[in-house]
C-alpha cells in the first residue's frame, strides 16, 4: 500500500522486524528500496529534463538579446545619421 505521494508505505512498528518479530536492524525491505530507487530515478529523469529546458531557453533569450542589441545600434545609427542630415539642411541658407 502506498502514501498519499505514492510513497512505499511501512506500517508503524513494523520497520526493522523481519517476519518472526526480530529486530534486524533494517528498516526497509526490498521492495521498499525498489520503489525508492525507481522514484528517484524520475526525479532524476525530470531534472534533466528541465535542465534541457532551462539551457534551451537560456539560448533562446541570449539570441533575443543579441539581436535587440543590433537592431538598437541600428537604429541609433539611422537616428544620428537622419540628425546630422537635418543640421545640415537647416545651416543652408534658403534660396
Amino acid at each position: 500500500m502506498s502514501g498519499p505521494n505514492g510513497e512505499p508505505h511501512v506500517a508503524a512498528g513494523a520497520a526493522g522486524r523481519d517476519d518472526d518479530g526480530d529486530d534486524d536492524g533494517d528498516s526497509f525491505g526490498e521492495a521498499e528500496y525498489a520503489a525508492i530507487n525507481s522514484m528517484l530515478d524520475q526525479i532524476n529523469s525530470c531534472l534533466d529534463h528541465l535542465e534541457e529546458k532551462n539551457d534551451y531557453l537560456h539560448a533562446c533569450l541570449k539570441e533575443l538579446l543579441e539581436s535587440n542589441r543590433q537592431t538598437r545600434l541600428e537604429f541609433q545609427q539611422q537616428s544620428e545619421q537622419q540628425n546630422m542630415e537635418d543640421d545640415v539642411q537647416g545651416s543652408e541658407p534658403a534660396i
